[in-house]
């Protein structure tokens, strides 16, 4: 089970935000993308799972084209933006719902009230999402990934608005992950001192 970029070059109008960008990431890796403001980091996890096109390059999961991904395949990837893309008229549960449905998967409504009371949502699952807090409508989005199947996680800014104690639950939930075998690609301007040892990528 493998990440794979190659020569990876890509651009915003006519700037050049970086070129050569190429590794490989197995089953059970942490990668760190690092940069400056404006450096490309969002550009290039947005690359990585398909929603934008490189200037050259390709990049493989599971052996194939990111751009020609069969069903299976797509399901095994998951991307949060540093945008929750929590709707504010639904509740927490109704959220993780109709997430899960835009991506052909299924849990129970037991493994949904599981997830948001892991994430420190208990007793929010029927509030609407315009009345929570930036940090309880992150840990709405970060839910997902308890009730996903998605062996790639591919994470951007995900400690935006978490205090100490949610920090402390999302680097758990990714060290039990990549433990199991999953992959995880993330950037953050803040500190991932509690993650396992990552690799980095630098795009200065």
């Amino acid at each position: 089970m493998t990440l794979e970029a190659e020569r990876l070059a890509c651009r915003r109008g006519e700037l050049h935000l970086f070129e050569g960008v190429g590794f490989a990431l197995a089953a059970g890796e942490l990668l760190f993308v690092r940069g400056r403001n404006g450096s490309g980091k969002t550009t290039l996890l947005r690359t990585l799972c398909g929603l934008s096109e490189p200037a050259r390059g390709q990049v493989r999961w599971l052996g194939q084209d990111i751009r020609r991904l069969d069903e299976r395949a797509q399901r095994q990837m998951l991307y949060l933006g540093h945008q929750d893309a929590v709707k504010d008229e639904l509740t927490p549960l109704e959220n993780l719902q109709v997430h899960q449905g835009l991506r052909g998967e299924r849990s129970t409504l037991d493994e949904r009230l599981d997830a948001l009371e892991q994430a420190g949502l208990g007793g929010c699952e029927e509030i609407p999402a315009r009345y929570l807090s930036q940090g309880q409508r992150r840990r709405t989005a970060l839910a997902r990934l308890l009730i996903s199947p998605a062996a790639l996680w591919v994470l951007d800014e995900p400690l935006t608005a978490l205090d100490r104690r949610a920090v402390a639950w999302l680097f758990g939930r990714i060290a039990e992950h990549l433990r199991r075998g999953g992959l995880v690609v993330t950037t953050s301007h803040q500190s991932i001192d509690g993650l396992p040892e990552p690799r980095i990528l630098e795009l200065d």
